[in-house]
């Protein structure tokens, strides 16, 4: 059974940081690129950062600079660590794990909030 666990969300002030997780476990097929994605309310699901199983990393530019994504692959767990928040940056994240060439995986979704 695939588990995608997602952790780290919360409430912080604007300038604060936060990091969130997210651990996956039951994929048989190994795990290619993960990544962090967040929906706002009334917005589309946007990407936020990727980073492939060699490490190499992508970054939405609005978060460029004050966010960093990482992974620890023997844990297969993938991390987002948010610096210089913004009240824009408001919204459930979610963690995406793709496998193979074809297979994606979600996480549950983690509300994080900005306050001005």
């Amino acid at each position: 059974q695939v588990q995608l666990v997602e952790s780290g969300g919360g409430l912080v002030q604007a300038g604060g940081s936060l990091r969130l997780s997210c651990a996956a476990s039951g994929i048989i097929g190994g795990i290619n690129s993960m990544g962090w994605y967040r929906q706002a309310p009334g917005k589309q699901r946007e990407l936020v950062g990727s980073i492939t199983s060699s490490g190499t990393t992508n970054y939405a530019d609005s978060v460029k600079g004050r966010f960093t994504i990482s992974r620890d692959n023997p844990k297969n767990t993938v991390y987002l660590q948010m610096n210089s928040l913004k009240p824009e940056d408001t919204a459930v994240y979610f963690c995406k794990v793709n496998s193979g060439a074809y297979i994606s995986y979600w996480g549950q979704g983690t509300q994080v909030t900005v306050s001005s």
